[in-house]
C-alpha cells in the first residue's frame, strides 16, 4: 500500500511539473485549445521521436522541366483574394500543407523565421488542410486568427482545401503530385506540414517530409542553391 501510495504521489508531481512547464512554454499563446497547449509544449520531443522512427523524413530532389508552367497557377488566399503565381517570378518557393492540432503545428515559428530571414529570395505559402487526422477543423477566419496571434504567421495563407489526391485536390497540389505536370513528382504530402520547394524558373526541386524542420540543413542549403 505504501508503495502505491508513492508511485501516486511521483505521478501527481510529474503531472504538476509537466503542466507547469506547458504553462510556462505557452505564456503568450491565445485562444490555443489544451490539445495545441500539449502539442506546442512537447513539439522538441515529437519531432525527435519521428526521427528516431524514421517517420515523415522523405527527401527528394530533382530538377526536370515541368510540362504545365508553375507561373500558370491561380489560387484563392484566405481573404478571398486571388493569387496569380506569375507574381512569384525570380523567388523560390516553399509550398506547405498546414494544420493547427498537429504535432507538427510549432513549425509555424521556424516556418515564419525562415520566412523573415530570406523573404528577398523566398516565398512561403501555407495550404491549411484538414486531410490527417482531422487536425484543422477551423474556419478560414479562424486559421488566421489562430495563425497570428500564437505565431506572428506574415507569409500569406490559401483558403482551407484538399492537398491529398482526390476529385477535391487543391489545382496547386495538383500541379506537385502529378509528374506529368511538374516533370518528376508523383508523391503526395504524407502529412501535415509536408514542404515542396520550388526554384526561380518554377521548377520543382524539392520534396521535404514533415519531420524535417524548416530550418533544417537541408532546406537552407536548398533555398541558398544557385
Amino acid at each position: 500500500m505504501r508503495k502505491l501510495r508513492k508511485i501516486i504521489i511521483a505521478f501527481v508531481l510529474l503531472l504538476v511539473v509537466f503542466w507547469g512547464y506547458v504553462e510556462i512554454v505557452n505564456l503568450n499563446s491565445k485562444h490555443m485549445t489544451l490539445r495545441q497547449k500539449v502539442l506546442k509544449a512537447i513539439y522538441p520531443a515529437w519531432m525527435w521521436w519521428a526521427k528516431v522512427r524514421g517517420k515523415n523524413t522523405e527527401l527528394f530532389n530533382q530538377q526536370k522541366q515541368p510540362q504545365v508552367s508553375f507561373y500558370s497557377l491561380k489560387g484563392i488566399l484566405n481573404n478571398d483574394v486571388e493569387l496569380d503565381f506569375e507574381s512569384l517570378k525570380g523567388k523560390k518557393v516553399l509550398l506547405v500543407n498546414t494544420a493547427s492540432d498537429c504535432g507538427y503545428t510549432n513549425q509555424y515559428n521556424d516556418l515564419e523565421k525562415l520566412y523573415e530571414e530570406n523573404k528577398d529570395k523566398l516565398a512561403v505559402i501555407g495550404f491549411p488542410a484538414n486531410d490527417f487526422k482531422e487536425q484543422e477543423k477551423g474556419n478560414d477566419e479562424e486559421i488566421a486568427q489562430f495563425c497570428k496571434l500564437n505565431y506572428g504567421i506574415t507569409f500569406p495563407l490559401m483558403k482551407k482545401s484538399t492537398v491529398i489526391k482526390s476529385p477535391q485536390q487543391n489545382n496547386i497540389f495538383k500541379w506537385l503530385t502529378d509528374s506529368t505536370k511538374n516533370g518528376w513528382n508523383n508523391k503526395p504530402p504524407s502529412w501535415n506540414f509536408t514542404k515542396y520547394l520550388v526554384n526561380e524558373e518554377g521548377v520543382l526541386t524539392n520534396y521535404f517530409g514533415s519531420s524535417i524542420s524548416p530550418m533544417s540543413k537541408d532546406i537552407i542549403n536548398a533555398i541558398n542553391k544557385k
